[in-house]
């Protein structure tokens, strides 16, 4: 087990002191100019600039299907690339970008529809994945969704005994009765 021991530190010993080559003497200046070229480059990204930051849609019916155009424009140095836009539901549906890259000064434009499903003030956010210096940007639609007038009218049922004929007073010591008392359950009725 020494003599292994031994011969493997020996042929380490040896591994290590044959890479003592000078290597200053490796660098080569023209792939020194390109590498500082190509990190002052690093820095620049492409900047993904909307025309709004936001649209509302106001007051829409309920189903009623609405949509908007979101345009942009790279106002960086280097090419835009989106590769996906995506909204926070299936309700939002963003689409017709265009997957090639953008050049600098150059615009583009996208496609939002809504579905109008929701009620009262409904807020989606549209995430546009890009290369740029955060990668992600987002836009947003509101709009506010009237009551569907075909909507059945649910009234609110107190409980089940209310619906069997029970009167109220009865149907409130009923709850009383039965509410549980162990830690952890305190106020489930357990029917």
């Amino acid at each position: 087990m020494k003599k292994v021991l031994l011969g493997l530190s020996a042929f380490c010993l040896i591994a290590f002191t044959s890479c003592k080559e000078d290597a200053s003497k490796k660098i080569d200046d023209k792939n020194v100019a390109e590498a500082a070229e190509r990190d002052a480059s690093v820095g620049d990204f492409p900047v993904l600039t909307f025309d709004k930051s936001e649209h509302d849609f106001g007051e829409i019916e309920a189903k009623s299907s609405v949509e908007t155009v979101f345009t942009y424009k790279n106002t960086g140095k280097t090419p835009l690339v989106i590769t996906n836009i995506k909204s926070t539901c299936g309700c939002t549906v963003p689409q017709d970008w265009s997957k090639e890259p953008l050049a600098p000064g150059e615009s583009g434009k996208f496609t939002v529809k809504y579905n109008g499903s929701g009620k009262n003030a409904v807020s989606k956010t549209i995430t546009v994945t890009a290369n740029t210096e955060t990668g992600k940007e987002t836009v947003k639609i509101k709009a506010f969704v009237k009551a569907d007038p075909n909507a059945p009218v649910q009234t609110p049922v107190a409980n089940k005994q209310q619906v069997q004929g029970i009167p109220a007073a009865a149907n409130a010591a009923a709850q009383q009765v039965k509410s549980s008392t162990q830690p952890g359950h305190e106020g489930h009725n357990h029917d």
